[in-house]
């Protein structure tokens, strides 16, 4: 039987999992604050082994708000593998969330567990890109295509330079970047600016991780998030200013993201998620990538659900976020409405 833990962004128990089993910077207790902190979701656990002995996991959000009930695992993250050695660990951690009666959803990018399992439907797959940094700065250089070494040959040739955010100042500019890049080019809304201090706060105030910004004439052109966690560097989240696109803003940042971490001794930079549909993000990463795989998203469905009312809620939010994205919207009014809605996307 799993034991419960009704807070693991807190209790000791999942913190000594995550720190001797492999996982990802979404298992770890920073990551579960900086959700609980923007959004209050309070994060619960199915674990197994002695108290002092975990050796298997399974963390996730029970979401209850006016859409349908969901158990999500976990919300706004781009994967999170259950914890789990055996197909026995992997039912012993699920089975009792499937007794709730409601939608259960996964996204795995390590484990293969979940796909064998015939209560799981397959819903979408995206992709996933990695770099190796354990060679040196030459190997990496000669093993990237041309594309790669004109981009970044062509920003070392602009007036562009390249340093680490140091205060909330930074990180708001580079925000606004993230706001209008989700708004323009998207037509999305924008997680709330809560969330970006709540990530400063549990991770780059503690060095762990860095976000790089690249800046012309004092403004800030475009910036990428990392967070670090164990050996790997996570690219979170990139944004650069589309006026500026000619001078790769993008390349540039992504070159001193490998850069940093070598520095730091890490062992991979973790590019993240990219939808099979954002052409561009995925052509752009498989210019530096050395792996690439799929994150599958999976869905244990419940006959009746979701419900009429359900359907209703979400095109409502479909159509709220096609208005407050609109260009004739003040960026203001459209960063508050992702303030108020963005935590029902999940």
């Amino acid at each position: 039987m799993a034991e419960v833990i009704t807070d693991a962004a807190a209790d000791p128990r999942w913190e000594r999992l995550t720190t001797t089993q492999p996982s990802s910077v979404f298992h770890c207790q920073r990551w579960l604050r900086v959700l609980s902190d923007t959004y209050g979701f309070r994060v619960r656990a199915h674990v197994l082994g002695d108290t002092d002995r975990p050796h298997a996991g399974l963390a996730y959000v029970d979401v209850r708000d006016v859409l349908d009930r969901r158990i999500v695992s976990l919300p706004f993250s781009d994967f999170c593998d259950p914890l789990a050695a055996t197909t026995a660990q992997w039912r012993a951690l699920v089975d009792d969330l499937l007794d709730e009666g409601c939608h259960v959803h996964l996204r795995c990018l390590h484990t293969t567990f979940p796909l064998d399992d015939d209560r799981f439907t397959v819903v979408d797959r995206a992709l996933w890109h990695a770099i190796d940094v354990q060679r040196d700065e030459d190997e990496i250089w000669r093993d990237l295509p041309g594309s790669a070494r004109r981009a970044l040959r062509k920003a070392h040739g602009q007036d562009v330079t390249v340093r680490i955010a140091e205060d909330e100042a930074d990180l708001r500019a580079f925000f606004e970047l993230h706001l209008r890049v989700r708004k323009h080019k998207y037509g999305l809304l924008a997680q709330p600016y809560a969330f970006f201090a709540h990530i400063w706060e549990q991770f780059l105030s503690s060095d762990r991780g860095a976000l790089i910004l690249a800046v012309t004439d004092g403004r800030v052109i475009g910036g990428c998030l990392f967070l670090e966690w164990q050996d790997v560097l996570y690219y979170k989240f990139n944004a650069s200013d589309h006026a500026h696109l000619a001078a790769r803003p993008n390349d540039r940042v992504l070159w001193e993201g490998i850069r940093f971490a070598q520095k730091r001794g890490l062992q991979r930079i973790d590019l993240g998620l990219t939808d099979t549909e954002q052409d561009g993000l995925v052509r752009y990463k498989r210019k530096y990538a050395t792996d690439e795989r799929e994150i599958t998203l999976l869905r244990h469905d419940v006959p009746g659900r979701p419900t009429d009312r359900d359907d209703e809620a979400r095109g409502v939010l479909r159509d709220m976020t096609r208005l407050l994205t609109d260009p004739s919207v003040p960026d203001d009014v459209t960063e508050q409405a992702g303030d108020i809605l963005y935590r029902y996307f999940v």
